[in-house]
């Protein structure tokens, strides 16, 4: 009986290399998210070996498009593995619900707009029966490992979790919507201003107009960060105005 000795995989020039060289992959919250799923259902052993290939840059490339992710491994063997890993992209009448949503939620809609990600997103989705992150990952590779998911599905699935670290709505566009969609739409509804106050009449309020600011039971609201820019960016001034207004913007944030 002959017996070989097991090789490892060709290296690769030029590869996509995972930024985390140690340790866990992905910093944010939804990063961290898709991770805490994929380390609750996959193989323990195959995740490790993928993050070996995501680390030597064995990967080569990845596309990412609505209800589908394709990209490129490089193995053993000459010729790439293909990798597929397909969720549930959302229609257009499921994100019309969705956005309609959002829009009502002026913090939630105002910090998309700033580029940021609420945490609480994933409970709007759920409340309108959605998923924001995959429970299920229909996944394929071209490699003849038996294991599932192997570990080019396992590279490929970290390399896309720290690719949301760097953009989060590439969650979103993996449901169907483009960040480019998405705050487009948001900005439609710029006609119910996010800032407005409903008009209570005065005579109304006089029982509780002089009532003190902050007690043990009406805790004082202490401001929330947010970005310099947000009002900017909420409502964009015309012209080159914003190239101007931006960097006064900040200069009086540091101030």
């Amino acid at each position: 009986m002959a017996w070989f000795a097991a090789s490892g995989p060709i290296r690769v020039e030029g590869g996509i290399k995972a930024r985390s060289q140690r340790g866990s992959i992905g910093s944010a919250w939804w990063s961290r998210r898709f991770i805490d799923i994929l380390e609750r259902v996959c193989d323990k052993g195959r995740l490790s070996r993928g993050r070996a290939y995501a680390r030597k840059g064995q990967v080569l490339s990845i596309e990412l498009a609505a209800g589908e992710v394709t990209a490129a491994v490089q193995g053993s063997r000459p010729d790439p593995y293909e990798v597929v890993v397909r969720i549930e992209a959302y229609g257009e009448e499921r994100w019309a619900a969705i956005e309609e949503e959002i829009a009502a939620q002026a913090v939630y809609r105002a910090r998309l707009l700033a580029g940021e990600m609420p945490e609480e997103i994933e409970e709007l989705f759920a409340a309108l029966g959605a998923d924001l992150f995959p429970r299920d990952l229909d996944m394929h590779c071209s490699c003849p490992d038996w294991g599932f998911p192997c570990k080019h599905l396992s590279a490929v699935l970290y390399l896309l979790a720290e690719s949301f670290d760097d953009d989060p709505f590439l969650v979103l566009a993996w449901r169907g919507r483009t960040k480019e969609q998405l705050l487009g739409s948001l900005a439609e509804e710029r006609g119910a201003d996010p800032l407005r106050v409903a008009d209570v009449p005065f005579a109304d309020r006089l029982a509780d107009f002089y009532a003190p600011g902050a007690t043990a039971h009406r805790p004082e609201r202490r401001p929330v960060a947010v970005a310099p820019d947000l009002l900017l960016r909420v409502f964009p001034p015309p012209g080159e105005l914003e190239s101007a207004l931006t960097p006064a913007y900040k200069g009086l944030a540091d101030a």
